[in-house]
């Protein structure tokens, strides 16, 4: 069995962290009975045991033929216990921190053993309180991502109404449906995704634009999909682009071959599904005799490890008469690093990307996640000037197979 240095540390610290834990329960279990602390010890060392065994024989476990749906379970009950008490040790660290200076001010102050004496509270000690405060804190995240999965084909439809001076007259009431990040090979549940399909259908779009990552890394992952996801229909038709999982970067492919021919098959699924991908290029779009532009680019991403596999210089030009721009573009860091600055007349750009890391909190006037410290547009609408991005929160999930906070987001467009 071998491990990258990283993997040594992570098994290092999640070793400390129930050491850690399994100390502070001990003191905040300190009145209960002999019987119920030997219950909670032996719960906490049985899962702190079952988790080291399971993260040393991933590899395996993830070759293996279990079902899917168990090896999800799995992983988050991995991660969720890990950040669990990864996030209830910064508690109990913050205690021992607060009562180390005051043995230390009691010592130097009152020249006494009783410094940790010195300040006392009425009733639960502030000590205690921490303890069960981080406690608190690990259990919730925990709770919190396995209630997650169930939400992970909880398709929420978000209407966003959009008001341009410069919209012909013929394209006002336009309904557009924007769908993104769909990630094919994370599906389980062909049934839940048909009921999302089903949906979006329902809504009676124009126009049906899909903003890229249709897969996780290869392109037999759609294929069980494409009899539900060429059920999309729209009378003006159904677009896409290329987003940065597309290209099968993240796959160790034997030769170069194989990786070219992985990216031609998913472009031809696109095209037996009915979808018109938009490969750096552009198309007008009519309706009552005028037109508008549909630009669809490769992913071109600001961050440093993202290729820059777009080309605006090549789907831009021709579209300069035209009176109203559309860009699709999957990663919305390209909206402040180029369009923005050098194409001042794209009107609205369509993105997804961040899935708002499937993770946060959104309330009326409060939004939060992770997720913002990466990405400045992260989720939703944002307008500078005359110019507007809508970012969409993704179709489908990656890596943790559900949603806490963060529904999947199916977007109508509604242009006034």
């Amino acid at each position: 069995m071998r491990f990258s240095v990283s993997g040594l540390i992570i098994l290092v610290l999640m070793l400390l962290l129930d050491w850690y834990v399994f100390a502070i329960l001990k003191a905040v279990t300190h009145s209960a009975s002999p019987r119920t602390r030997s219950v909670i010890f032996g719960i906490h060392w049985t899962l702190s045991a079952l988790m080291v065994l399971s993260f040393l024989f991933m590899p395996a476990i993830n070759n293996s033929g279990l079902p899917k749906p168990f090896r999800n379970a799995l992983f988050v009950t991995i991660v969720g216990l890990f950040f669990a008490k990864l996030i209830a040790g910064v508690f109990f660290l913050l205690d021992d921190i607060r009562r180390l200076f005051q043995w230390a001010a009691g010592r130097l102050f009152f020249n006494n053993t009783e410094g940790g004496q010195i300040q006392k509270d009425a009733g639960i000690s502030r000590s205690l309180f921490l303890s069960w405060l981080g406690l608190a804190a690990g259990g919730t995240l925990f709770g919190g991502l396995l209630y997650g999965m169930g939400n992970k084909y909880a398709y929420k439809v978000r209407t966003v109404r959009l008001q341009f001076p410069n919209l012909p007259a013929a394209f006002r009431g336009l309904k557009v449906v924007q769908i993104s990040d769909v990630h094919s090979g994370s599906f389980t549940d062909p049934a839940a995704v048909q009921r999302g399909i089903e949906k979006i259908n329902s809504l009676g779009a124009d126009l049906i634009l899909f903003t890229g990552d249709l897969v996780n890394n290869i392109a037999a992952e759609m294929e069980p999909y494409t009899n539900i996801f060429s059920k999309l229909k729209a009378p003006m038709g159904v677009y896409s682009v290329l987003g940065n999982h597309d290209y099968g970067d993240y796959h160790n492919w034997e030769r170069l071959d194989d990786k070219r021919a992985n990216l031609q098959r998913l472009k031809d699924l696109q095209a037996e599904m009915g979808w018109r991908l938009l490969m750096n290029e552009h198309v007008l779009l009519e309706r009552g005799g005028e037109q508008i532009a549909l630009i669809g680019i490769e992913n071109w991403g600001a961050k440093a490890r993202f290729p820059k596999y777009g080309k605006m210089d090549q789907a831009y030009p021709g579209t300069e008469s035209v009176p109203f721009k559309i860009l699709m573009s999957h990663d919305p860091s390209h909206w402040d690093a180029e369009v923005r600055p050098k194409y001042k007349d794209i009107d609205l750009t369509l993105s997804g990307h961040t899935h708002g890391m499937q993770f946060g909190v959104e309330l009326p006037g409060f939004r939060w996640s992770p997720v913002q410290y990466v990405y400045e547009q992260w989720a939703g609408l944002y307008e500078e000037g005359a110019q507007k991005l809508y970012v969409n929160r993704g179709f489908g999930f990656l890596g943790y197979p559900g949603r806490v906070g963060i529904l999947p987001e199916i977007t109508l467009l509604e242009f006034a």
